[in-house]
C-alpha cells in the first residue's frame, strides 16, 4: 500500500504522524476481520486503526481534534465526519469557510462610523459647490438678517416676545403663527431632492422614523448632556460678564395662555427639522463629497448654526455645546433623525417650561 508524505511504514504497523501525536493503523491479512472496526487507543497520543482486506476506513476521530487532549501547537481540524485513512488532510469547502472579519469602525481613517461618500469628480465639482453656496444662502440670509432684527429691537427697547401678536384673538394668533414660521423651513424640501439626485436620499443620511433604542434615547441624552453643559457656562459666562451681563440678551414669552405649548412645540419641531437638515445633513454630506475634512466641515457648520442666534447677544456662545454634540451626532452615525430628535426635545422642554411659567 502507498502512503502519502508523512507517513511511515513498519513491519505490520504504519504510522501516520499528526502534529504533536500519532495515529497507528494496524493491517490485517487478507482472511483477517473484514469491514470497519472501532478506533482503538494504543498509548497516549496514539489511536490504533485495525484494517481488514476490505481496505482502511474508520470513523475520524482524530487525537488532534480534541480540545481537551491536543497540546497547543496542535491545531484543531473540526472534522468530525468519516474519513478514508490514509488519505489527505480534510479541508473545508469553499462554503464552509469563514469569511474574514470587516473592519471595525475604529479601524477605518478618520472619524468612525459608516464608509465615506466618495468625492465628486473634478469636472462636477464647479456644479456642486454652487447648489450648496445656494441652499445654505437661501437658508441663513432671512434667518440671519431677522435674528439682528430682533436683537436691534431687544437692544433698542421695543417689546419683543417669543410668541408675536398678529391678531388679537390668542387662538387665531396660535395658528396663523405656526402657518407663518413654516417658512423658516422652505428649504428643507430642496435640499433633500438635491441631495436626492445625486443618490443620497433620505434614507442614506438617516431621515426615517424614529425608534426608541436609535433615536429617541440617545437624543435625549444628546439633549441633557448639552442643557447640562449650557448651564454650567451661563453661570461661569454672566459671573464673569459682571455688570456687562446685559450683554446676555433673553426673549421672553409674554402673558400667554397655557396652550401655548402647542405653539411652542410646533415651533420646537419645525426648527429641529429645518436646522439639523440644512446645517447638519445636508451640508455636512455635501462638503464630505467635496473632500472637506471632518474637523473643517464641524467647525463650518457650527459658525453657520451660531449665526442665526445672534438675537441671544453675547448669549449665542451657549448655543455652541449642543450645537457641537448634534453636529458630532450626525457626523458619527450619519442618521439624521437622532439630532432631529435632540433638538426638539432640547427646544420643547425649555419653551413648555417657560410658556407654563408665565
Amino acid at each position: 500500500m502507498r502512503f502519502p508524505a508523512g507517513v511511515a511504514a513498519s513491519a505490520g504497523t504504519r504510522t501516520a504522524t499528526c502534529t504533536g501525536s500519532s495515529v497507528r493503523i494496524r493491517t490485517g491479512s487478507s482472511g483477517g476481520t473484514s469491514g470497519r472496526q472501532p478506533l482503538g487507543v494504543t498509548g497516549t497520543g496514539h489511536r490504533e486503526i485495525r484494517l481488514g482486506s476490505g481496505g482502511a476506513s474508520a470513523e475520524h476521530s482524530s487525537y488532534c481534534a480534541r480540545p481537551s487532549e491536543r497540546p497547543a501547537d496542535c491545531p484543531a481540524t473540526g472534522h468530525t465526519g468519516p474519513v478514508n485513512a490514509p488519505g489527505p488532510a480534510w479541508q473545508p469547502s469553499p462554503a464552509q469557510q469563514p469569511e474574514p472579519p470587516s473592519p471595525s469602525a475604529a479601524e477605518r481613517p478618520g472619524l468612525p462610523g459608516p464608509p465615506p461618500l466618495q468625492v465628486v469628480a473634478d469636472k462636477d465639482r464647479p456644479g456642486l459647490v454652487l447648489e450648496t453656496w445656494f441652499i445654505e444662502l437661501a437658508f441663513l440670509v432671512p434667518t440671519v438678517l431677522a435674528a439682528v432684527d430682533v436683537l436691534a429691537q431687544r437692544t433698542g427697547g421695543a417689546a419683543v416676545t417669543r410668541f408675536p401678536d398678529l391678531v388679537r384673538n390668542p387662538a387665531a394668533n396660535l395658528v396663523l403663527g405656526v402657518l407663518t414660521y413654516l417658512g423658516v423651513a422652505a428649504v428643507v424640501p430642496i435640499a433633500l431632492l438635491l441631495l436626492s439626485r445625486t443618490g443620497q436620499g433620505p434614507a442614506a443620511i438617516g431621515l426615517c422614523r424614529p425608534t426608541w433604542r436609535r433615536d429617541v434615547w440617545p437624543g435625549l441624552g444628546i439633549a441633557a448632556s448639552g442643557f447640562g453643559v449650557v448651564w454650567l457656562a451661563a453661570v461661569v459666562l454672566i459671573a464673569a460678564a459682571g455688570p456687562h451681563n446685559r450683554l446676555f440678551v433673553q426673549i421672553p414669552v409674554g402673558h400667554v395662555p397655557a396652550y401655548y405649548v402647542v405653539y411652542g412645540i410646533a415651533i420646537s419641531a419645525i426648527t429641529a427639522v429645518a436646522e439639523e437638515t440644512l446645517v447638519s445633513g445636508y451640508l455636512l454630506t455635501r462638503l464630505e463629497q467635496l473632500g472637506w475634512d471632518p474637523r473643517r466641515a464641524l467647525l463650518l457648520s457650527l459658525t453657520l448654526r451660531t449665526s442665526y442666534h445672534v438675537y441671544y447677544g453675547l448669549g449665542f456662545l451657549l448655543t455652541i455645546p449642543f450645537g457641537y454634540y448634534a453636529t458630532r451626532s450626525f457626523q458619527k452615525h450619519r442618521r439624521l433623525t437622532r439630532p432631529i430628535v435632540a433638538h426638539f426635545l432640547y427646544d420643547a422642554v425649555l419653551i413648555t417650561i417657560a410658556v407654563l411659567a408665565s
